[in-house]
């Protein structure tokens, strides 16, 4: 039910939005490579951020795979942040699934996304049960040591083609724009 064009795009929009919302400076060395398994490299502490992305023809899960650990923590949070690790990576989180959102509402113009909320890594074996169209993962380093994976589920609800323009560059960094 979801064209190969759709496939790509879907994974391109994902891309586009890691590389910009994942790292916190855009001088940070940024990799992402394909994992055939969601649950590769997932511990007994591993844990997963799930926002999802909802319209009337599919519904979306973006899971951002991630150990609180000290390259993460260090990483994340600055020395004066009084936040914790967890808030402070949702928002990040949040940031990416919302670069997503912005670009497929140029494809599909109702679009609902929910709150991040986390879960422990073990539940990641059973997305075939949603029997999504799509379901790709990754492995992200950023600057060498920061390890993290993700997943997008794409469950769809009617046939879904459309090819994704992905080629501009973002120039907004999620400040709110007043009228």
């Amino acid at each position: 039910m979801i064209s190969d064009h759709a496939k790509d795009s879907f994974e391109r929009i994902f891309r586009k939005a890691a590389q910009a919302r994942l790292p916190l400076d855009s001088g940070d060395l940024f990799e992402i490579v394909p994992i055939d398994d969601a649950s590769a490299g997932t511990t007994k502490d591993t844990q997963v951020v799930v926002l999802t992305i909802s319209s009337i023809v599919y519904r979306l899960l973006l899971i951002l795979h991630f150990d609180e650990n000290d390259s993460a923590r260090q990483y994340y949070l600055k020395e004066a942040d009084e936040r914790s690790f967890k808030e402070v990576f949702l928002e990040i989180c949040n940031l990416c699934c919302g670069a997503m959102n912005q670009e497929l509402l140029n494809h599909f113009p109702d679009l609902g996304m929910s709150t991040p909320y986390v879960l422990n890594a073990r539940c990641l074996p059973h997305l075939h049960e949603l029997k999504p169209g799509l379901l790709s993962s990754y492995a992200i380093t950023l600057n060498g040591d920061v390890r993290l994976a993700a997943t997008v589920c794409v469950c769809a609800h009617a046939p879904i083609d459309f090819v994704a323009d992905t080629s501009a560059i973002e120039e907004t960094s999620g400040e709110l724009e007043l009228f």
